[in-house]
C-alpha cells in the first residue's frame, strides 16, 4: 500500500514539472514575439534608428495653364431643307442631277400645269369683261344714269375677277419648283410621271459651304464663354483639328440638364466634313499665367476633398488642398500651396503626417492645357 502511494506522489511531481516547463517555454516565446513586434512597430534598432522612406518629389514652379473643357458636339449644315411641291400634280420634268451643286433660283422640278393654265385663261377673260363693265358703269354714273350702288357692284365684280386671276397665277408659279438657296441636292425619291402632293419629299437640299457645331456647356462655365470665342474640334474619324467661332448662345439655361446651348460656325468650302458627324470640342475658358500644377498621382482622396504631402524639415507634412481643372496627367491646385514648395509625388500612399522621408527630385512634365 505504501509503495502505491509513493508512486502516485512521484507521478504528481512529474506532472507539475511538465506543466512548469511548458509555461516557461510559452512565456519565453511570448516575450520574444512581443519584442519583435515592438521593434517592427517602432521601426527602431540600436544600430540604425528610425526607418526613412524614399519617395519622389518636385519643386513647384508657376506655369502658364490654358484652362479648356472638352465637350461633345454635332455638326449641322448651315442651311438644309426638304424639297416639296406646294401643289399637287404629275411631275413633268426633273431638272437636276442627284448629288450635284445647284444655284439659288435654279429650276429643279416642273409639275404639269395644263389645268391651271386653262383656269387662268378663263379667269383673265372674266377679268377683262369685269373691267369693261366697270368702265361703262363709271361713265353712266358721271351722267347720273345709274346709282352709286350699281357702280359699286360693277367695281366689286372687277376687283373680284382680278383677285381670282392673281390666285391662279400664284398657283401656276408654284408648279415650277426652284432652289431656295445654293447648295448640294441629295438623292431624289421621285421620277418623271410621279404624282406629287405637298407631303411628298422630292429630295433634300443642303448647304455645306459652312457648317454649324451645336454643343452644350455646363452652367458653371456659362459666364466664361461669349459670342466670338474661337474654339477647335476634331471628328470621330480623324484627329485633324478644325477651327470654328461661336456666333450664337441660347438666352437661358436648360433646367433639365443645367447646360447652356450654343452654336459655332466653320468654313467648309473644301467639303472635308459632313453634317451629322460627332465632334469633340475643345473650348478655351481662360489662360492662367501663374498656375501651380501637380501630378495626379500626388493627390490622395479624403472624405472632404484632396490631400497632398509636402517636404518640411526632412519630414512629410500633409496639406488639404482644393483643385481646379485637370489634364490627363496634371491637376491645378488652387489653395494651400506656394511656389517653391517641394511636393511628394510618388510613393506617398503609405506615408503618415510627420514621417521622415528621403526625396528624389524630378522635373514636372510641361503640360499646360486642361481637357
Amino acid at each position: 500500500m505504501a509503495i502505491h502511494f509513493s508512486v502516485a506522489i512521484h507521478q504528481a511531481k512529474m506532472k507539475v514539472r511538465t506543466i512548469v516547463y511548458i509555461l516557461l517555454i510559452v512565456g519565453i516565446g511570448a516575450l520574444i514575439a512581443y519584442r519583435i513586434k515592438s521593434n517592427a512597430e517602432t521601426g527602431t534598432s540600436r544600430e540604425t534608428g528610425p526607418q526613412i522612406t524614399t519617395v519622389s518629389g518636385m519643386v513647384l514652379k508657376p506655369k502658364v495653364f490654358k484652362d479648356n473643357i472638352s465637350i461633345a458636339g454635332t455638326l449641322e449644315a448651315n442651311e438644309q431643307v426638304e424639297i416639296r411641291s406646294e401643289v399637287s400634280g404629275v411631275v413633268e420634268s426633273i431638272n437636276f442631277k442627284e448629288g450635284s451643286k445647284v444655284s439659288q433660283g435654279q429650276i429643279l422640278l416642273k409639275v404639269n400645269d395644263i389645268e391651271l393654265r386653262a383656269q387662268l385663261s378663263k379667269a383673265l377673260t372674266a377679268k377683262k369683261l369685269a373691267a369693261e363693265n366697270e368702265r361703262r358703269a363709271k361713265l353712266l354714273l358721271e351722267k347720273q344714269a345709274i346709282s352709286q350702288e350699281e357702280y359699286d357692284i360693277a367695281s366689286a365684280d372687277y376687283l373680284s375677277a382680278s383677285a381670282e386671276a392673281e390666285l391662279i397665277e400664284a398657283q401656276l408659279s408654284k408648279t415650277t419648283i426652284r432652289a431656295p438657296f445654293s447648295g448640294t441636292i441629295g438623292l431624289r425619291s421621285i421620277s418623271t410621271g410621279t404624282y406629287v402632293t405637298p407631303t411628298t419629299v422630292i429630295a433634300k437640299l443642303v448647304n455645306t459651304d459652312e457648317l454649324k457645331i451645336t454643343f452644350s456647356v455646363p452652367e458653371k462655365y456659362a459666364s466664361q464663354v461669349a459670342v466670338g470665342t474661337a474654339l477647335t474640334f476634331t471628328t470621330s474619324d480623324s484627329k485633324e483639328e478644325h477651327n470654328a467661332t461661336i456666333y450664337a448662345i441660347d438666352p437661358e439655361v436648360d433646367i433639365t440638364t443645367r447646360t447652356l446651348r450654343m452654336r459655332a460656325i466653320m468654313d467648309n468650302r473644301g467639303s472635308k466634313l459632313y453634317p451629322g458627324a460627332y465632334t469633340s470640342v475643345q473650348l478655351p475658358l481662360e489662360t492662367v499665367d501663374n498656375a501651380l500644377l501637380v501630378p495626379s498621382e500626388s493627390l490622395i482622396p479624403v472624405q472632404n476633398g484632396k490631400r497632398i504631402f509636402i517636404l518640411e524639415n526632412g519630414r512629410a507634412k500633409q496639406v488639404d488642398v482644393e483643385i481646379g481643372a485637370r489634364t490627363g496627367k496634371v491637376v491645378r491646385v488652387l489653395t494651400n500651396l506656394q511656389p517653391g514648395d517641394t511636393i511628394l509625388t510618388y510613393g506617398v500612399m503609405a506615408l503618415q503626417d510627420g514621417s521622415p522621408v528621403k526625396v528624389i527630385l524630378e522635373e514636372p512634365e510641361p503640360l499646360t492645357q486642361a481637357q
